[in-house]
């Protein structure tokens, strides 16, 4: 019974994933002219870490050459284009071809690998894009021409999502800057700036008064010694 419980705990706890093989018509462009070709294309996504490792696999050859590819001498990747939580492409690639494709023969495509780091949480897709194949010098670009479904479907939580609610926390930390409005109390200082501005300015009154005084006291000096001057004569 135990064990039944521990079972449906783990079931429940199990991200959500669905996965389907999907035909892609690739229509590709390459340096003898344009070429197409079906294949079925499944995408897989392990978790790693925080992280999903992700496996997509060709199950028909695509494209061909009208030479012989020697061993080593193709070098496939392709793009898997993110839908519904996210958007955006993850790159993948693979090894080149560990055997000689005769000429004229569909190229099949090793395993391609990637690796898909969530940024939002919620339901993710995952549908072949672009495919690119490197040959000889020479670059062939194949790309969906029927609007695949998606190969995959991911219900994923993005990495590092407490941590933004550190950030918000940190954000709190401002409004203690509002504290610093404290320093408003500086316009106290203000306040404080007008005792020394109002002591010169009533030195300067006082200053003007005495000055006046003189200049009145030295006129009636002058004019009583006129007088004085006068009467003698």
């Amino acid at each position: 019974m135990a064990a039944a419980v521990a079972g449906s705990a783990v079931l429940l706890t199990a991200p959500a994933a669905h996965a389907a093989t999907v035909d892609v018509n690739y229509q590709c462009k390459t340096p003898i002219g344009d070429k197409s070709a079906v294949s079925p294309i499944d995408i897989k996504g392990a978790p790693s870490g925080s992280a999903y490792k992700l496996t997509m696999s060709f199950e028909k050859g695509v494209s061909s050459s009208p030479v012989e590819l020697g061993k080593g001498a193709m070098h496939p990747s392709a793009l898997i284009k993110l839908g519904g939580a996210e958007t955006g492409t993850v790159p993948v690639s693979g090894p080149p071809n560990s055997q000689a494709v005769p000429a004229n023969t569909p190229i099949k495509i090793s395993t391609l690998t990637g690796t898909y780091t969530p940024k939002k949480s919620g339901k993710v897709t995952f549908t072949a894009s672009t495919l690119t194949i490197k040959a000889l010098g020479t670059t062939t670009t194949c790309t969906p021409g029927n609007s695949p479904k998606p190969s995959l479907t991911l219900d994923v939580t993005a990495a590092g999502g407490s941590s933004g609610g550190s950030d918000s926390t940190g954000g709190t930390g401002d409004s203690g800057g509002t504290g610093g409005t404290g320093g408003t109390g500086g316009t106290g200082g203000t306040g404080g700036g007008q005792l020394p501005q109002t002591g010169p300015a009533d030195s300067a009154i006082a200053l003007g008064t005495l000055g006046g005084t003189v200049l009145l006291t030295g006129a009636a000096g002058a004019l009583w010694l006129t007088r004085r001057r006068r009467a003698a004569r």
